[in-house]
């Protein structure tokens, strides 16, 4: 089921169709045919092909005269789908057959293990043929730092933040593409901070919570009103998952103290290796297993089997 922040970096590009062909440009250095207009056509594809193999969005370049001169098939990919190195080229191939026209397809994965994965070569074939998809990744999008820039190139600064808030420059990335949230809506923008937000880990999340709280505490808030609602509420879920942790942890203790407790009353000698290994052991299946080889054992082996 698409992700809200799947369904956000569609809309991104739904919205403003000319940023397919801008990064295509300034990006990947493609030299495109002239074209004037930038319109969103995906209706038309999904009457063409199955619903398994309809694509998130198809836009269409059109120069003076209104004919097309190429087609743009875009995807946005969170996780690695085998799948798609079949239906890739199946989008490419409808689109070009009914226009007769150029057909590419743009991938947006943020993830680098993902993106490396969706810009390897799609072999048709015994090799005589083959489909490159366009993939805006770590590898391409660079890092926007500088706040002017961020302001100028605002999608581009947000796909940075999530293609690089993890990394050694990720909180000033971030601040640069979240300082220039304020040209959009407040629907707009809360869905692009929850992109940026949800694209983080633990270390860099912390971070950015922290610079959040002081800025607002200084009386120096340059981030909107819902940051603080979102980090709220994830420190909300935090919690719960904590006190999951904790419930599953006293499960664990319980079990490896009675195994212990089974294994004296049985006179098993433990060596110290042993018993590390039944108070490392966070497998609950395990040591219920270990509990149940207690009868009828002469030795710690037969035991931990």
């Amino acid at each position: 089921m698409p992700t809200l922040e799947h369904n956000g970096l569609v809309d991104m590009f739904r919205e403003n169709p000319s940023l397919a062909p801008h990064f295509l440009k300034i990006l990947f250095h493609l030299d495109l045919p002239p074209y004037a207009t930038v319109a969103v056509v995906e209706a038309s594809l999904d009457q063409l092909i199955p619903v398994e193999f309809r694509a998130d969005l198809v836009l269409e370049l059109r120069d003076e005269r209104g004919a097309l001169v190429l087609s743009i098939v875009l995807e946005v990919q969170r996780d690695i789908d085998r799948r798609k190195r079949y239906s890739w080229p199946v989008y490419v191939a409808v689109v070009r057959a009914q226009k007769e026209r150029d057909a590419v397809v743009l991938v947006v994965a943020p993830d680098a293990e993902v993106a490396a994965w969706a810009a390897q070569k799609i072999d048709l074939g015994l090799g005589l043929g083959t489909l490159q998809p366009l993939v805006l990744g770590p590898a391409i999008v660079p890092e926007v730092t500088d706040q002017a820039e961020a302001e100028k190139e605002t999608e581009l600064a947000i796909l940075s933040a999530a293609s690089h808030g993890n990394g050694p420059n990720g909180l000033a990335v971030v601040q640069a593409a979240l300082g220039a949230l304020g040209r959009f809506d407040h629907e707009h923008a809360a869905v692009y901070f929850q992109i940026v937000y949800n694209a983080l880990r633990d270390p860099m999340r912390r971070a950015l919570e922290a610079l959040i709280m002081e800025r607002q505490t200084e009386g120096k808030a340059t981030f909107p009103p819902f940051a603080q609602q979102l980090i709220d509420r994830g420190r909300s879920e935090g919690k719960l998952e904590g006190i999951r942790e904790g419930i599953r942890e006293g499960e664990l203790k319980g079990k490896r103290d009675t195994l212990l407790r089974l294994l004296a009353q049985a006179g098993i000698a433990l060596t110290n290796d042993d018993r590390d290994r039944i108070q490392t052991c966070s497998d609950p299946a395990t040591l219920d297993r270990w509990v149940g080889n207690v009868l009828g054992a002469k030795s710690a082996a037969d035991v931990l089997s």
